[in-house]
């Protein structure tokens, strides 16, 4: 079984593209990759807590490999560490990186590029894909999700915060990608089918900042387990 590096944005996409991975049994995943901003300790964009990516990463069972950034980060900058750590495992004999992207041709074409240079192979298991009939496979499946991160320009800021369900999906305006592939919009999952236990999460404060809306997840203890 070939061996491959899943890039991890802790949202739905990227576990949508794990479970596709997992169930056609191609890829071996010898780890799940994602970007810190190390000032603040959470996933860029996405603005989860560093501690929430880690339980994600222990109920999946799968090692994480964080790659830390500066903020703001210079492209330059954020391309010598993922090459650092990409060539890292390029040596332990990983020859492929899978993506959750979906259709923007530039981020495909720039991923390809980059990782050409190391002799490595992008994989993308959701390419172009219907993206509403996705959102409801996603749905459907049983994964749950929060939405944390929300650009306003382009879905209003009350949606962070909300649950990632089909009343998410019959309340955005038309114009807003269902799978927030425009930037519109970011996600934590916190369970579903790839997942062995949930990861206990309640919203917090909804603040604005760089622009962009978001909604802080805070860790919850676990329940005991019933007898």
């Amino acid at each position: 079984m070939l061996k491959a590096i899943l890039s991890w944005s802790s949202g739905k996409d990227s576990a949508m593209a794990l479970y596709r991975v997992v169930k056609s049994k191609e890829f071996e995943i010898a780890c799940l990759l994602a970007t810190i901003t190390d000032q603040f300790h959470r996933v860029s964009m996405h603005g989860v807590r560093e501690e929430l990516l880690d339980a994600q990463a222990r109920s999946l069972g799968y090692p994480i490999e964080k790659v830390f950034i500066p903020y703001p980060c210079p492209n330059h900058v954020y391309e010598e560490k993922m090459r650092n750590i990409l060539s890292f495992w390029n040596s332990r004999g990983v020859r492929h990186v899978i993506f959750g992207d979906l259709f923007l041709e530039d981020i495909r074409k720039y991923r390809e590029e980059r990782l050409s240079e190391l002799n490595m192979t992008p994989v993308f298991p959701l390419w172009k894909e219907d993206t509403t009939a996705l959102a409801k496979g996603i749905i459907r499946l049983g994964f749950r999700a929060i939405v944390t991160c929300v650009d306003p320009l382009k879905l209003g800021p009350a949606f962070a915060g909300r649950a990632f369900d089909d009343s998410f999906l019959r309340s955005i305006p038309q114009r807003v990608d269902p799978c927030g592939e425009n930037g519109e919009f970011h996600t934590f999952v916190h369970d579903g089918p790839t997942f062995k236990q949930s990861v206990p999460v309640k919203v917090g404060e909804v603040v604005t900042r760089d622009g962009f809306v978001f909604a802080d997840l805070e860790p919850l203890p676990r329940p005991p387990p019933s007898n």
